[in-house]
């Protein structure tokens, strides 16, 4: 057997508070040939779990999710967290802190309504899986600038996370142009190993076909859809090389535990390695 489908995810961190819906979902589906099966968004976790089910049915499947899934630190940043910014940082590339006092844990609850209907959690310590169905958490930014194929050889593109003193009117334009220069790179994945090819499907190739919005619902919407198709092709990317070309951060500690991982592509300048301090033995 093998992995059939590769979901990506990206998690609106708030689910549905009293009254207040929930923030939009993206979500999308590739197979072994990088053709998008389905691409789009849903809004809360239970729609989520359920837009998951039916597009894997009952093939084995690799699903990769932008949000913390396993939160067991009290206070303070986990280590798969911290790790980011001590492997990425020269790129501009940090993580939020999560822990047990935060109150937006979706992603908590969408990998416990999942393993209720027979998935398993998957830190990765050991190593891409062969088959099952399995969930991992990831992080668009460092696969990023931790491929070679996207260009960011210096740092993040600026699709998001406003640079502090820039006009907003002015940092809505430079957004969009860096979106339009993202969706431009990811095209060149159709070539890549393994593919992801954009135009397989008319969601995605919309992102190329139309400029970024400056409006910041259209824009977020949008964004939302590029970080899913993201996390899709990163599991992909873990299933066909591993840690050749990829790292597990936050995989010190007891192996008979479950770890609080970010499995994250990497180049060779971006690995952990032995100076890194952890906060947990190696």
């Amino acid at each position: 057997m093998s992995i059939e489908r590769f979901i990506g995810v990206d998690l609106a961190w708030r689910d549905e508070a009293g009254s207040a819906p929930a923030n939009e979902t993206g979500v999308a589906a590739l197979d072994q040939r990088g053709i998008v099966l389905e691409a789009g968004w849903t809004r809360g976790v239970a729609a989520t779990a359920d837009w998951v089910q039916e597009v894997t049915g009952d093939r084995s499947a690799l699903l990769f999710v932008d949000a913390p899934l396993v939160v067991e630190n009290l206070t303070g940043q986990r280590v798969c967290e911290r790790q980011v910014g001590q492997c990425y940082g020269r790129w501009k590339v940090s993580a939020n802190t999560t822990n047990q006092a935060s109150p937006r844990r979706a992603g908590v609850t969408l990998l416990a309504r999942l393993q209720e209907c027979g998935w398993t959690y998957h830190d990765g310590r050991g190593g891409p899986p062969v088959d099952g169905r399995l969930v991992s958490e990831c992080y668009p930014y460092t696969t990023l600038v931790g491929v070679e194929e996207l260009g960011y050889d210096v740092q993040r593109p600026r699709y998001k996370r406003k640079p502090h003193r820039m006009p907003v009117a002015q940092w809505r334009g430079e957004r969009a142009a860096a979106c339009d220069d993202l969706v431009g790179r990811l095209g060149r994945l159709a070539a890549a190993d393994p593919p992801m090819i954009l135009d397989s499907h008319p969601r995605t190739a919309g992102l190329a076909a139309l400029p970024a919005p400056i409006d910041d619902a259209a824009y977020k919407h949008r964004e939302d859809l590029i970080d899913a198709v993201l996390c899709a092709w990163t599991a992909a990317l873990w299933y066909r090389h591993g840690r050749s070309r990829c790292q597990v951060l936050g995989a010190s500690g007891d192996p008979a535990t479950t770890a609080a991982t970010i499995i994250a592509p990497t180049r060779p300048g971006q690995r952990i390695t032995t100076t890194i301090r952890t906060g947990a033995p190696r």
